[in-house]
Parts: structure tokens; C-alpha cells; sequence
């Protein structure tokens, strides 16, 4: 059977094909999700697109195993292309207790990719009592996976057992699919060197990137390294205070900004929301898996925005800033590199720090060394911004969260990982480990 959903908008028409391919037995044929409306079609000067399958059943009485061990999924099928892949439910509180596994084909071929594991806990997210919270948008969600390239997917989800039972799975799960769409002008050539800062081409671009006004002109794709001695300046992108205020800001370290990346401003909230200051840095692995190349972190960066505003509910991007395998340092959410951008990074914590996620997984595969050596340069530079030394401990006050309940002080290192903050695995086992190491460096590049 061929399903076809078609989507029209004025003259302009997409078609979404949904082809079975070798279906699990007894899986039921997936349907368009009944909360969500048609996809419009891929406007290229808005680029990106996300996409919905309902999570179903699988298992009939042929196959009374999958059945009573409660499984659900999307059976195999071919659809619109898409990179990157995360499962979505409604209750943003719910966890989702089971094993969480995909399987992708590469676009114009006919080989499929082994089954893949999804991170069943997306660990990042706005505080329990953050405004982008309120009126129950923000959603529970796995942690994205990019994939490359795709056009058909299947997925399976295992609940756990407890008492001897399938754990309850939270209502309204459904397959998302995101398209981080081409490569805007803007982002063009961001590895090789920026191009000329362009005109901003809405309100919210340029208002995002006024927010840096003190830093690059109006429309830049990157913000310069400086030295030690120049970026002392720094400073009055903060606010007004003379530079000699704060002796230990270390070298600026090159930064693409949205603009740079092809960040859709449209999506996000349009007004920043930011906290007092900066007294710590969370550090964090995307989770979002290795199989990507430099060149492609741009579309990466333009794939979870999407996921984080579209599929989360969130009100932006969830990082203040990504850090690539190659060492380039990317703004996340908006409101000012310099500035005290309130993020939805560590829950609990999100108040006074600011979250720095290295795309990729490093649970058991080790950090590449530019990588690393980012995170200490971009540290040394915002936390000196503030006055704040690398290798000295942080007393945080918790809004909440798995780990230290709402209003329990932390002692907690000026930068720690994300698992310091919250019980997770994040940043990985072995990106945890240099996390000694590059507060020394921090401190060293501080000049202290």
C-alpha cells in the first residue's frame, strides 16, 4: 500500500512519500500524527524543515512476543530526506524508561545502517520553574541523533521491565525527523574564512546580531580571535566598566556566530533572556553521535536548534555555545557571546553559568584534542569576562533537578561537566576526564 500526504501553499506543493520497506511483522501501518498539521513546504530563505510519524504498536497477534513485550515504533519506509532524528512525547516532566533504537538509509541508496541506540534521556533542558516552561510547550524528548543524509527510517522501542511488566511508555510519542535544509548564503565558506558581513534580512537577525555590536559589525559570520591584550576590552561588551577591572580575560578565541551557522531567527522567541552573571561553565557532549565532518557542523548546529525550539518547545537553542571536532567554537543562543545568557543546558543550574556542548558522543571514544583545547580557550575568555578563576570551586544555589533538590547550595567546580550538576552520563566518560586538565589550561591562558 502507498500512502501519499500532500501539503499545498498557494502554488507551491510538497509531497511526502511513505513507502513500507520490509516492515516488521504485524507492524501497523504508520498514519500522520493527529496533533500536528501538515509540513509546509521547504522555503530555502527559511531553511530546514521537521517532520512527525506517530510512534505505534508493534506486534499483532502473529507475533504475540513483541506484542507482550509491549513494543512500539515506526515500521521501515521511505520519506522526505532528513539528518537528523529524535523521538518527541507530551509531558515534558515524563521519562521515557526503555531502550531506544533507529535504523536509517543514506539517501539514493539501497544499504541500511546498522540499528543505532538514541539516548532515551535528553539530560539538557530549561529549569523546572524557567518562563519557557509555562504553559505545558516544553515537551519531553530523547536526545537528537544526527544520521546524515536520509530517506527512510525505522525505529523500535523496548520499554524496561518492571515487575516482571513493560514499563509505561509516555503518551503522544512520535518519530521526529529534521531537514536542516541548504546551507544559507551566510553560511557559506565558514571553515575557509568569512565572507563580507551581509545586511541582516529580518528584525530578529539583526536584532541577534546587534547583540554583539561590541564585538563584530552588524551582520558578521564570525567574531575575530584576539590576544590577550586586545580582547582585555572585552570587558565593556559586558557593560560599561574599564577594561582594568578585569586583569585575567584570556584570548578570544575565533567564534562563528548565528548569522555564520544559518541560524533561522524566525523560530526562537524574539526578545534574550539573561541571568545576573557568570559564575560558572557546564560542559556537555551533544550525544548527537560522531558521524559527521566539519564541514557539516553547520547543518548540524541549524538540525538541533531546530529540534531544541520546533521539537522540544524550547524557546532557542538549548547551548550558549558548540564546539566542533575541529576545534571551531559556534554562538548558541542569542542574546550576546560576552553577555549572561540565561540557557537550558543543566537543569538546575541554568541560572549564572553558561553550557558548552561538543557535538558528538564520548562515552566510550576519546575528544579530539582541538576540541578540548576550545573549551579551555572559550572558558578562559567568558569566565574571565567576570572575574572568575577556571580552577576555583563555584557555589551554585540548585532550582531543582535529580541530583541536589531546589534550593540546596552545590559546591560544584567553576567548570564541570554537565553529571556534575545532574545524574546523567554527559559529557561522556571521556570527555569527563579532561575536564582537570583544561581548567589548568583555562587558568594558564587566564595568566594566572
Amino acid at each position: 500500500m502507498r500512502a501519499f500526504f500532500v501539503t499545498s501553499l498557494g502554488a507551491a506543493c510538497t509531497v511526502a512519500l511513505a513507502l513500507p520497506l520490509a516492515a516488521p511483522a504485524g507492524a501497523t501501518a504508520a498514519r500522520p500524527a493527529p496533533h500536528s498539521a501538515p509540513s509546509s513546504p521547504p522555503d530555502r530563505t527559511v531553511p530546514g524543515t521537521t517532520r512527525s510519524l506517530p510512534v505505534e504498536r508493534l506486534g499483532a497477534a502473529a507475533d504475540r512476543a513483541a506484542s507482550a513485550a509491549g513494543l512500539r515504533g515506526v515500521s521501515a519506509r521511505k520519506v522526505q530526506p532528513f539528518s537528523l532524528l529524535g523521538v518527541v512525547w507530551d509531558d515534558g516532566r515524563a521519562e521515557l524508561k526503555g531502550q531506544v533504537q533507529v535504523r536509517t538509509r543514506t539517501t539514493g541508496t539501497d544499504v541500511w545502517s546498522g540499528w543505532q541506540e538514541v539516548q532515551a534521556h535528553n539530560d539538557d533542558g530549561p529549569d523546572l520553574d524557567a518562563a519557557e516552561r509555562r504553559g505545558g510547550r516544553a515537551r519531553g524528548s530523547t536526545a537528537p541523533l544526527w544520521v546524515g543524509d536520509s530517506d527512510a527510517v525505522q525505529l523500535r522501542i523496548t520499554p524496561e521491565t518492571v515487575d516482571r511488566a513493560p514499563a509505561t511508555l509516555p503518551g503522544g510519542l512520535r518519530l521526529e525527523l529534521v531537514d536542516p535544509g541548504d546551507e544559507p548564503e551566510t553560511a557559506r565558506g565558514v571553515q575557509a574564512g568569512p565572507p563580507a558581513p551581509l545586511a541582516p534580512a529580518t528584525p530578529e537577525a539583526a536584532a541577534s546580531s546587534a547583540a554583539n555590536g561590541r564585538l563584530a559589525p552588524l551582520g558578521a559570520t564570525e567574531i575575530p580571535a584576539l590576544d590577550k591584550a586586545a580582547s582585555q576590552n572585552d570587558v565593556t561588551a559586558v557593560d560599561d566598566r574599564p577594561a582594568g577591572a578585569h586583569p585575567y580575560v584570556g584570548p578570544r578565541p575565533r567564534m562563528v556566530t548565528r548569522a555564520g551557522w544559518g541560524a533561522d531567527e524566525s523560530l526562537r522567541e524574539k526578545a534574550f533572556a539573561y541571568t545576573s552573571t557568570v559564575r560558572a561553565a557546564f560542559v556537555h557532549h551533544s550525544a548527537s553521535g560522531n558521524n559527521y565532518t566539519c564541514a557539516q557542523a553547520p547543518s548540524v548546529l541549524r538540525a538541533i536548534y531546530r529540534y531544541h525550539v520546533k521539537t522540544s518547545g524550547w524557546r532557542d537553542m538549548g547551548y550558549n555555545f558548540l564546539v566542533d571536532k575541529c576545534g571551531t567554537v559556534y554562538e548558541g543562543r542569542a542574546g550576546g557571546v560576552a553577555k549572561p545568557v540565561m540557557g537550558a543546558h543543566t537543569l538546575g543550574f541554568n541560572h549564572d553559568s553558561m553550557g558548552i556542548a561538543v557535538l558528538g558522543t564520548f562515552t566510550s571514544i576519546e575528544p579530539p584534542k582541538p576540541a578540548v583545547d576550545a573549551i579551555a580557550s572559550l572558558t578562559a575568555w567568558k569566565l574571565g569576562l567576570y572575574g572568575v578563576d577556571p580552577q576555583d570551586i563555584a557555589r551554585l544555589k540548585s532550582a531543582g533537578g535529580n541530583r541536589f533538590k531546589k534550593g540546596a547550595e552545590a559546591k560544584l567546580h567553576v567548570i564541570s561537566g554537565h553529571r556534575d550538576g545532574y545524574n546523567t552520563q554527559c559529557p561522556g566518560a571521556r570527555l569527563y576526564d579532561k575536564l582537570g586538565t583544561t581548567r589548568t589550561a583555562a587558568a594558564k591562558l587566564q595568566g594566572r
